[in-house]
């Protein structure tokens, strides 16, 4: 059934829209709000889509358009715009193939509302098969032109992919809901999503994770690298723009939970760099080679528009066909040439503070015109210029930090990085922790009868098997010394772990077969000497695993150091077992902490297997947040400790 004008305008005058807020994956600060449209089956539409269509149908599609987009230009409006955030409205790609689509009429809207055109980002969403990609393109690239910005919705799932991408380079892709869901769990789509960040920010595209409902794809969208962030993990679409606010806490928050590399790596990229006094895009040419007369030291200018965003550089050379030129000082003047930077305008890769040394560089790297280095942006705003060599700095001195905390033969962290995981574990008494110990069992006589260099091969050979069982961003692995290992895992299932667990110590068992002789193999030991020099039968190697479980909400606060040589004294515990697998929680072991264990020694001594992991600094510190949280009663080995 066709519907005619009227009959429209009385429909979607029962439209309404909800604001859902896009903020930054840091720092939680809001970049924008999508506009999303409600009330569709008052309207008398079963669906979205169906609404869509039949307005398609009736080729009234495009003066729909128009009259919504005032509607959330209208509402938005209301929204106490201080930060200069954006409303993304979902345009139906099939209005840029329409015969009667005019430009011209959104800005005389934001103009209506004094609003800025940089306001506006139009979503285009490839639901829809471009009939003909090119021709979308020129219209696409007339919005940019005229300030707005493009962003690709449902990337990854539509008809256009890569060919919209290459044709209109938009300033933001949307990664799909299907991607984003369950990724913590599927490995094809952490690689879906890590080539798509990794190609965005090639083309210097800010990538938007979209449908971001648990903390476990929060993280896992965070560490490969997505920009911003939306979804009911931020906030569920708000009819009443009153309920929207300009900063979330809570994902602020929650990026601080274990960023603790990243965090230094702010701290150093803040040191090295440079802030380099940008451009607006608005100037006009000559404003800019005057600027550069000015700067004679300077060959390149960062560009950002009204909002202070990125928008690229401009370089001196781009000037000196103009300079240089007989005529070519009168074409700059010329308002209708010289007004417009965008011909200059070059783009360049740009990276958060926030996220690590490495990605940065991978970021620079790729990207073969970047040769003066890579613009570095807080809160998506133009925070300062990070040139090649300030980058390298940084790199080799992480890098020699790095070097110091691992285990020279694995590579792995070492003590002081596992004492300080299980310090930020101890203090954070809201969250459930699982700290899990490896310890080899007869590894001594297997040194002794095949030598050192045997012993570092399996030593190497289980931290490799380690890491496979480690590839989920809340899990964290480090190499105590020797046969000893550390897992600690954030937020997981303690009876899923002990399953998986015991499948590792079954194919360590298994598999570490093959670095014995045939007749070790054959008949399941070998003949070595024990400590007091008498010949034994010795089992071919396993390893023995304690699970220990510190549960949420816990009330009792628990000493680094009690925890430590806990997990020590549990490994004979998991040497009985038959799995070699013991799985307990740290309230079963409270009469252990109160009567069996040693006190910590002044010297330290205390750790695993007496390894002290606790220098003078790290033990005050330990003390003065011990004292600090303090909110349960003190244990008589507390007592002691303090003392």
């Amino acid at each position: 059934m066709v519907l005619h004008d009227n009959e429209w305008l009385e429909r979607i005058s029962k439209i309404d829209f909800a604001f859902q807020p896009i903020v930054n994956i840091h720092t939680g600060v809001c970049y924008g709000y999508e506009a999303l449209l409600r009330n569709h089956k008052e309207a008398g539409f079963e669906s979205i889509d169906s609404f869509f269509n039949q307005a398609y149908s009736d080729k009234f599609l495009h003066n729909i358009d128009m009259i919504l987009r005032k509607k959330a230009i209208e509402k938005f409006s209301m929204l106490v715009n201080e930060y200069g955030v954006k409303l993304f409205f979902n345009l139906d790609s099939r209005i840029l193939e329409s015969g009667d689509y005019e430009f011209g009429n959104t800005s005389k809207i934001l103009e209506l509302y004094k609003l800025p055109k940089n306001t506006i980002c139009f979503e285009i969403s490839e639901k829809y098969e471009f009939v003909n990609p090119r021709e979308a393109a020129k219209v696409l690239k007339t919005y940019r032109s005229q300030g707005f910005n493009i962003a690709m919705d449902d990337y990854g799932v539509g008809f256009s992919g890569f060919q919209m991408l290459y044709y209109t380079e938009p300033e933001f892709i949307k990664i799909d809901r299907f991607f984003i869901q369950d990724i913590a769990k599927d490995t094809k789509k952490r690689l879906f999503v890590s080539n798509i960040v990794n190609i965005a920010h090639l083309l210097g595209i800010i990538v938007i994770a979209e449908g971001v409902e648990t903390e476990s794809e929060y993280f896992i969208c965070r560490d490969l690298g997505c920009d911003l962030v939306q979804g009911y993990l931020v906030q569920r679409p708000q009819i009443e723009v009153d309920s929207l606010i300009p900063y979330y806490e809570h994902i602020h928050l929650l990026n601080k939970r274990d960023r603790r590399k990243a965090s230094k790596d702010q701290w150093l990229i803040s040191s090295e760099m440079e802030y380099i006094e940008p451009v607006l895009q608005d100037n006009d040419a000559l404003f800019v080679c005057e600027k550069f007369r000015q700067k004679k030291e300077n060959t390149f200018f960062p560009v950002v528009n009204s909002n202070h965003e990125p928008m690229g550089i401009i370089r001196e050379n781009s000037f000196k066909d103009y300079t240089y030129s007989k005529f070519g000082r009168g074409l700059l003047t010329n308002p209708s040439f010289g007004k417009d930077l965008s011909k200059f305008v070059s783009k360049f890769p740009v990276a958060d503070v926030h996220i690590p040394v490495e990605k940065i560089l991978e970021i620079y790297s790729q990207y073969a015109n970047a040769i003066e280095g890579i613009i570095i942006v807080e809160n998506m705003k133009y925070a300062g210029f990070l040139s090649a060599p300030a980058l390298l700095k940084i790199l080799n001195e992480k890098n020699l930090a790095a070097a110091r905390d691992q285990n020279p033969l694995t590579k792995l962290p070492g003590n002081t990085r596992i004492y300080e995981y299980i310090s930020e574990a101890l203090q954070k008494r809201e969250e459930q922790y699982i700290l899990t110990y490896f310890d080899f069992d007869n590894f001594k006589p297997y040194n002794d009868k095949y030598g050192f260099r045997n012993g570092d091969r399996v030593i190497l050979y289980f931290a490799d098997l380690l890491k496979n069982y480690s590839q989920i961003s809340n899990r964290f692995i480090g190499h105590i010394g020797g046969d000893d290992f550390f897992m600690g895992i954030r937020r997981e299932n303690s009876q899923s772990l002990y399953n998986e667990m015991v499948e590792l110590a079954d194919k360590f068992r298994k598999d570490v077969e093959s670095f014995y002789d045939e007749e070790a193999i054959k008949n399941g030991f070998t003949l070595s000497y024990d400590r007091e020099g008498n010949t034994k039968r010795f089992n071919l190697l396993s390893v023995s695993i304690v699970i220990l479980e510190i549960p949420a909400n816990r009330q009792r606060i628990y000493l680094t150091e009690e925890i430590s040589k806990c997990l020590a004294t549990l490994k004979s515990k998991a040497k009985r077992c038959a799995s070699h697998v013991y799985n307990t929680n740290i309230y079963e072991l409270e009469e252990l902490f109160n009567q069996q264990m040693l006190p910590i020694q002044p010297n330290g001594v205390g750790g695993f297997n007496g390894v002290d992991m606790l220098n003078s600094v790290d033990k005050v510190k330990n003390i003065v947040q011990f004292k600090k949280s303090l909110t349960a009663p003190l244990t008589p080995l507390q007592k002691q400790w303090l003392s």
